[in-house]
């Protein structure tokens, strides 16, 4: 007991930083078990003082998606955090564990609390987007993307509106400092040098006209770095047992149960996002990521320095580094339980 009291305060005091990174998530929450380990990593980082959530925004096509990202935020005392949803977007099955928003106790009650009981039922993604980033600060934002590009070609390409006269393109220049995402493959994966990677390929126009015209610096958590860091089965069988039911643990089990081991793709962008000068990453020179018309990246090195995009690299010792911290970040009780 002793020791979990130690590391966690050691976990607190490490997490806090000047001033929290104000911060947009867009998800293919459904799609993989790991878009939910980035939400909770996030919901601790808030509570540390890390992280400000302005808002979640979904590019998978489900209604009960947004309705379970706001039981998840419930469940973590923030009910009250905007989520938008895509319109016509690239995936519209259930997936494995969404179902987890209706489930219920005993009583009939829900299992897990949300007002938001259908993705019908929130605002557009991109015009909430547009909504909050001009309310920020100039060069203030930090956009995370563990789903698919659809989101940010349409706010890329969004015109003016009641929110701002700016287009995406100028707003997105003026408010954001960085794009971080997991997306692509810059290594050989499985022997294939050209691996064409599900957040591009979903939706390869959005890849290919983010990756283009995106004005502001872009970090890519290519499909090797999460692939090298999984999530181990062990902790999602016994250090969760502060509370009768967590959606983590549950969706685990319905999507890869122990004993299977989960990459940690999402994950990774994320904790690049909020602690980018910590070493748990290295990065690439600066370049240019071209996506290819049958969703390989290509990434170029610049001669001068001053292309926006970069990737993430990591050896093992920072792949050790990367797992514990993300392990801990996801299994940190919510600040009300404590």
């Amino acid at each position: 007991m002793i020791k979990k009291i130690l590391f966690a305060w050691l976990l607190a005091t490490s997490l806090v930083q000047a001033a929290p990174v104000k911060l947009i998530l867009d998800t293919d929450m459904g799609n993989d078990v790991d878009d939910l380990m980035a939400l909770c990593m996030i919901h601790t980082l808030e509570a540390h003082g890390a992280v400000e959530l302005l808002a979640v925004t979904i590019t998978k096509d489900n209604p009960q998606a947004a309705a379970f990202v706001d039981a998840v935020n419930t469940f973590y005392g923030q009910p009250d955090v905007p989520i938008g949803v895509v319109t016509n977007g690239a995936t519209r099955d259930a997936g494995k564990f969404l179902l987890l928003a209706d489930a219920r106790n005993e009583d009939s009650s829900l299992r897990y609390p949300h007002k938001l009981k259908s993705g019908k039922d929130a605002p557009e993604a991109v015009s909430l987007i547009r909504k909050l980033l001009a309310a920020q600060p100039d060069d203030s934002v930090t956009l995370v993307g563990t789903g698919f590009f659809t989101n940010w070609r349409r706010l890329l390409e969004s015109p003016p509106d009641d929110a701002s006269p700016l287009n995406g393109h100028d707003l997105i220049a003026k408010k954001v400092k960085l794009l971080s995402v997991m997306a692509g493959a810059f290594q050989t994966v499985n022997w294939d040098s050209r691996y064409r990677e599900y957040n591009v390929v979903t939706d390869l126009p959005a890849a290919q006209a983010v990756a283009k015209s995106w004005p502001t610096p872009m970090v890519w958590s290519g499909f090797e770095i999460g692939a090298a860091v999984m999530f181990p089965h062990e902790v999602i069988e016994h250090d969760f047992e502060y509370v009768k039911h967590h959606p983590l643990k549950e969706a685990y089990y319905l999507y890869c149960p122990p004993p299977q081991d989960r990459p940690m793709w999402d994950p990774t962008a994320l904790l690049y996002a909020v602690y980018p000068d910590r070493g748990y990453f290295d990065l690439s020179p600066p370049g240019t990521v071209t996506v290819e018309n049958n969703g390989a990246t290509w990434f170029r090195p610049s001669n001068d320095g001053k292309c926006l995009h970069r990737y993430l690299v990591m050896n093992a010792v920072q792949a050790a580094r990367v797992r514990e911290a993300i392990v801990q970040l996801c299994v940190t009780p919510p600040a009300k339980m404590k």
